[in-house]
């Protein structure tokens, strides 16, 4: 399990930046050192734990870059056509082992391998045939056209995939091109997932008149998962303090990351706060970020814990900006900014200075094709549809306090952001 002291996080100030809260996170949570191997099919969205060399070149022979006409470079055409016996066939999966005669040409296929001798292509809509059979090449084609050399790609013993990668399909690709089946990768990190309050139900259980049907618990395994996470659903724990505290310490010691949503702002009945301080030490209360300002971190028994906000969109928001680079932290995960992309608002909107917020919002095409992004037309954290019916987050720094239609502002894509 990640072990962290109590005092590994500690901060002075009252309200915390965000880039101050995720610099402490990623250059002092311990990253998980188990390491398990996972067939190659099971690899995406897993960190890798050891570099990759690669064992062949890429491509591992010459190769064709297109269905043509191989001939030696001797024998291009210079000043004029030139017309060339044909002198064998060469397909993809074949054998090329007999050199090309001066003065011939062989017909290749794409991927197949250059034969001996050959060194050029002529794609076949460049080429033909004339009445006696024999075919025409043009003049002017470069030496070395249209052929992929062996390790034109990636040479061999090349470091291609780096430890502490988070993979993708085009990892998982690279590694199937190598002939690999399986990978060492880091062990999955193990999260337990709490809500919090009486005001909430579990789908498919009873609801009372004044209860929701709890959704946050449900959206954030989903994005735990996305970052390759083994998630335990713990369901809800009522507003009682000792109660809290016995749920969170006893799941402690299992885990590498306790999760909560809501009860931890000010209220009389939101208890997180409290029952952290009573079994742990609560290291950050309030995150200088809307939606999401009560964001609790703390740690029970060398245990981190993060307490995320009830209301869905800033429990979406901080899980972007806090759970997740906890997470790739944790997994000893290279780091992955989220790099927003300078789009053109059309939309007016305040803010106060010394915060960072989150406005909701979709894309566009203006009247000039040039992207551009529109603002959900309510306000609100408690809104779900404005999370399903927007495309992403526009991001305002710390120093802007306004955006008119016009400014350039960063966009960052829901897609981007798990």
């Amino acid at each position: 399990m990640a072990q962290l002291s109590d005092d590994c996080f500690a901060f002075g100030g009252p309200m915390m930046s965000v880039d101050e809260a995720v610099g402490l996170i990623t250059t002092r949570v311990n990253a998980i050192a188990d390491l398990e191997t996972v067939a190659l099919v099971d690899a995406d969205g897993r960190v890798l734990a050891r570099d990759i060399a690669a064992p062949l070149p890429l491509p591992p022979f010459t190769n064709s870059a297109v269905d043509g006409y191989a001939v030696r470079n001797a024998d291009l055409p210079q000043a004029e056509e030139r017309a060339f016996p044909l002198d064998g066939r060469i397909q993809a999966g074949g054998l090329a082992q007999t050199a090309i005669k001066p003065g011939h040409t062989a017909r290749i296929f794409t991927g197949a391998p250059m034969p001996p001798g050959a060194e050029t292509v002529f794609m076949q809509e460049d080429v033909r045939i004339d009445d006696g059979g024999k075919i025409v090449l043009p003049s002017g084609l470069k030496p070395g056209a249209n052929v992929r050399p062996a390790g034109e790609d990636i040479s061999e013993g090349h470091i291609a995939l780096r430890a502490g990668q988070r993979l993708r399909p085009q990892h998982v690709a690279l590694a199937a091109a190598f002939g690999l089946t399986q990978l060492d990768m880091i062990r999955r990190i193990r999260v337990a997932v709490f809500s919090t309050g009486d005001e909430l139900a579990s789908p498919g259980e009873p609801r009372a008149p004044s209860q929701l049907f709890d959704s946050n618990r449900f959206m954030l395994m989903a994005m735990l998962r996305r970052l390759g996470c083994e998630v335990s659903d713990l369901g809800i724990l009522r507003d009682e303090r000792t109660s809290l505290a016995n749920g969170l310490k006893q799941v402690a010691g299992g885990h590498d990351l306790i999760l909560t949503t809501g009860g931890v702002s000010t209220g009389e009945e939101d208890h997180v706060k409290a029952a952290v301080e009573s079994i742990g030490s609560l290291v950050l209360w309030r995150m200088a970020i809307k939606p999401g300002r009560p964001v609790a971190m703390g740690i029970i028994e060398g245990t981190p814990l993060i307490g995320l906000p009830g209301n869905p969109v800033a429990s979406f928001v901080t899980f972007v900006h806090v759970v997740r680079p906890t997470v790739l932290a944790l997994a000893g995960s290279l780091p992955e900014p989220l790099l927003p992309i300078p789009v053109r608002a059309a939309f007016t909107y305040k803010k106060k200075i010394s915060r960072r917020e989150y406005v909701r919002a979709s894309l566009r095409r203006g009247e000039d094709g040039t992207l551009e992004v529109i603002k959900f037309p309510r306000e609100g954290a408690g809104l779900l549809s404005s999370l399903v019916e927007t495309d992403g987050l526009v991001e305002l720094g710390e120093d802007i306090t306004r955006v008119e239609p016009g400014s350039s502002v960063g966009f960052l894509s829901y897609a981007d952001l798990v």
